[in-house]
């Protein structure tokens, strides 16, 4: 019995690259990006707690980790507890983290990020009240597309013009620079969550009338322009993917439609290869759902938008069960599943859900020093 044969879920997955040689990942299961909120220093140093954290997810048999939201400079950071890669100090650290994942056999990929006006906000732990963090905890002053506060709790930022936007897009691209001296296999940009890219994308947020506000493709200038830079600057032998809201959920939002538009054309003319599909962020609406593998009709949507070419597609969002996430697979809705709060509660989740699709044990993902656990 192989089990690259039987079971779709641990197959192998190639992400397509431009010069032809792709990214293959042992299995189809991929870690998705969490921040923990756990760079007390406020420097945006990786500690030990993300070593352990990684590890832990590498050792337990996923094919790919991409790891947390990593700020792109230092006001673009999610909270002042976030990674950053824009210092020699972080791409160090970011190299000990990828050196451990790769030693495990699984590829790595960091999630680069620009918070806009959701940066500065106080870290998302047990007890916190979010919005905000004041200055005397390491909160600073925020930008983004508007001078608005993007949500309830959340300081006002200042305006971006266009030498601000510049900035920022070169910020992507030096970090995309320190990714790969650092050694990681992919690139995930953040479009998603209510963070700046999704900012610029959305109706609901982005009420500029220059070029980068007002019709669809002045909208989806600033992610292009971003995309562009990243790719310009990631070398042709590692993907590069980005992960999307699909829709807001809300009249006058941004809608499936759109994004499909957007994904097809950063597919087909900007170098995407992998696109992680996510939905909401921006505002609370009761017309989220929620339940297991409750984004997989978006997946669907987003597949059969980029039919014809060889993106890959992942979900994100309730997939906790092996046989939920092999059905996905085997019924061509996604071609990879990102799974999160499932591998907090069970760092070794690939390792569980091959036992219980019945892949022999010699092919089962887990570390070897693991074997006693009779997967």
């Amino acid at each position: 019995m192989n089990a690259h044969r039987d079971t779709a879920l641990f197959s192998p997955l190639a992400i397509p690259t431009p010069d032809g040689s792709g990214l293959t990942l042992r299995n189809r299961t991929i870690l998705s990006p969490m921040c923990q909120y756990t760079v007390e220093q406020h420097d945006g140093v990786a500690t030990d707690w993300h070593l352990q954290h990684y590890g832990a997810m590498a050792a337990g048999g996923f094919g790919m980790l991409t790891v947390e939201s990593t700020g792109v400079d230092p006001v673009g950071r999610i909270s002042p507890c976030d990674l950053g890669l824009y210092t020699d100090a972080q791409q160090a650290a970011h190299q000990r983290l990828v050196s451990f994942i790769h030693s495990q056999g699984a590829a790595a990929a960091v999630q680069l990020n620009h918070a806009g006006g959701r940066a500065s906000g106080n870290p998302w732990l047990a007890g916190s009240h979010g919005g905000s963090a004041p200055v005397e905890e390491g909160g600073w002053p925020t930008v983004g597309m508007t001078d608005r506060s993007i949500a309830k709790g959340y300081r006002a930022t200042t305006k971006l013009d266009r030498a601000g936007i510049e900035a920022i897009v070169q910020d992507f691209a030096d970090a995309a620079r320190r990714a790969n001296a650092a050694g990681y296999d992919a690139i995930q940009i953040h479009a998603a969550h209510g963070y700046l890219l999704h900012q610029s994308l959305s109706p609901l947020t982005n009420t500029r009338d220059d070029e980068y506000g007002g019709s669809e493709e002045r909208r989806f200038r600033l992610t292009r322009e971003v995309v562009d830079a990243v790719r310009g600057a990631w070398p042709d032998s590692k993907p590069l993917g980005i992960r999307i809201s699909a829709t807001d959920w809300v009249d006058g939002g941004l809608d499936v439609e759109a994004t499909a538009r957007l994904v097809r054309n950063l597919v087909a003319d900007h170098g995407i290869a992998w696109v992680d599909v996510s939905s909401g962020g921006l505002v609370n609406t009761p017309l989220q759902p929620a339940g297991p593998g409750f984004h997989a009709s978006l997946g669907v949507a987003i597949k059969r938008a980029l039919a014809g070419t060889d993106a890959v597609v992942s979900v994100v969002g309730g997939i906790s069960s092996p046989e939920q996430a092999e059905t996905m697979l085997r019924t061509g809705q996604v071609d990879a599943v990102s799974i999160g709060r499932a591998a907090m509660r069970d760092p070794h989740w690939p390792a569980s859900a091959a036992a219980r699709l019945g892949v022999p044990r010699e092919d089962n993902p887990a570390a070897p020093q693991y074997w006693r656990a009779q997967w």
